[in-house]
C-alpha cells in the first residue's frame, strides 16, 4: 500500500507544488472536504501524514488517525492542533516556521508606520473633499527616529522586524523568556522584561505563537501600562490580544492606534469594536503572503511530508518530547 497523505483542507488554487515533491518518492495524496466528516474519518484512518490548513486537529480527529505518523500544517501557527494529544499518539506536529519571514516582517513595519504617520486618516480626509494641514491631524504625529519599538517575540520574524526597524532610528526593546540577552543584543535589541517593555515602548508589534501562556498577553491590565500615545501591532495570532479590550482602550484614548492582521474570530464580525476605532488599521491575515511565499509554503510542507515517507526526522517539529514515543521511530 503506497504512503498516504491526506490532505484536510486548503484554498490554493491547486496542489500542483506538493505533487512535484511527492509522487517522486511514492507518496499518494489524498484530498478530502473537512465538512465531508465520513469520508473524512476513512481517509484519515488510512493516513500515514495529514496536510492541514485550518481545520482543527484535536484530540478525537487524532484517535482515529492509528496509521498517521505527522502531522504538517501549512504555516508557522499550530494552535489548530492538539499538540498534547498528538504527543501521547507518537504523532510529530510540524509546522513551517520560515516561508514568509520577510512578508510578515514587512508587513508588521508598514502597518507601523502607516498608523504612526496618520495615512488612513489623511487619505480619508482628502477622499471626502478635506485638504487638512499636518497640525491639524489627531494625534499628533513626532518624528520616528528616537522612538522605542518593543519586540514581543524575538525569532526569526521579530528578528526581521528588528533589522528592518533600526535603520529608521528607532531604539529596539525585546521580550522574549526563550532567549538569552547575547541573542537580543545581535538583533540589535536590548532584552527586558514584560512590564518594562510595555511601558518604555512608543510602539510594540508581537510576534509570538499562540499558546496557554501567550493567549491575551496583551488585556485590560497590561494595556493600562502602555503610553497614551503608543501604538499596537499584531501580526503573530489573533487571541494573542484581547481585541475587546484592545477597542476600549483606544476608544477611550489610552492608546494612539492599533494594526492588525489577525484576530481572536476570523473573518472579524461585522459588529467588532474594533470596525470603529479611530486610528486604527485592520488587515485580513494576508500578512503571510506574496506569491513567492505561498509556493514556497505548499513545496516546504511536502518537503517535510517526504522526509517522513523516507523515515527520516522532519526538519520542523514541534513538539520534540515525542521522539521517545514516535511512531516514525519503528518505521526510520
Amino acid at each position: 500500500m503506497p504512503f498516504t497523505c491526506v490532505v484536510t483542507d486548503h484554498n490554493f488554487p491547486t496542489l500542483e507544488p506538493e505533487e512535484r515533491v511527492l509522487r517522486p518518492v511514492g507518496v499518494e495524496i489524498v484530498l478530502v472536504s473537512a465538512r465531508e466528516r465520513a469520508a473524512l474519518r476513512k481517509a484519515l484512518g488510512v493516513a500515514d501524514a495529514v496536510l492541514s490548513q485550518y481545520m482543527p486537529i484535536d484530540a478525537e480527529i487524532i484517535r482515529i488517525m492509528p496509521r498517521c505518523l505527522a502531522v504538517v500544517r501549512y504555516g508557522v501557527g499550530y494552535d489548530t492542533i492538539d499538540v498534547a494529544a498528538a504527543t501521547e499518539a507518537g504523532i510529530c506536529v510540524v509546522n513551517v516556521p520560515d516561508y514568509g519571514t520577510q512578508e510578515v516582517a514587512l508587513h508588521a513595519i508598514a502597518l507601523l508606520l502607516a498608523v504612526h504617520r496618520r495615512i488612513a486618516q489623511y487619505d480619508g480626509e482628502l477622499r471626502q473633499g478635506r485638504w487638512i494641514s499636518g497640525p491639524e491631524v489627531v494625534p499628533p504625529i513626532h518624528r520616528l527616529s528616537g522612538r522605542t519599538l518593543g519586540i514581543v517575540g524575538l525569532g526569526r520574524i521579530g528578528k526581521a522586524v528588528a533589522s528592518y526597524a533600526a535603520p529608521l532610528g528607532l531604539h529596539l526593546l525585546a521580550y522574549d523568556p526563550y532567549i538569552t540577552r547575547t541573542t537580543a543584543i545581535e538583533a540589535g535589541a536590548v532584552l527586558v522584561d514584560y512590564a518594562t517593555l510595555l511601558r518604555q515602548s512608543d510602539f510594540v508589534t508581537f510576534h509570538t505563537p499562540l499558546t496557554p501562556e501567550t493567549r491575551h498577553l496583551l488585556s485590560d491590565a497590561e494595556l493600562r501600562l502602555m503610553k497614551p500615545d503608543a501604538v499596537v501591532v499584531n501580526t503573530s495570532r489573533g487571541a494573542v490580544v484581547d481585541t475587546t479590550s484592545l477597542a476600549k482602550a483606544l476608544r477611550e484614548g489610552r492608546l494612539a492606534g492599533a494594526a492588525l492582521d489577525v484576530f481572536e474570530g476570523e473573518p472579524l464580525s461585522q459588529n467588532h469594536p474594533l470596525r470603529s476605532t479611530q486610528n486604527t488599521l485592520l488587515t485580513p491575515h494576508v500578512a503571510w503572503y506574496s506569491e513567492e511565499s505561498e509556493q514556497a509554503l505548499k513545496r516546504m510542507a511536502a518537503e517535510e511530508v517526504a522526509r517522513v515517507a523516507r523515515g527520516e526526522w522532519p526538519r520542523s517539529v514541534v513538539n520534540p518530547d515525542v521522539r521517545s514515543n514516535a511512531r516514525l521511530q519503528s518505521k526510520a
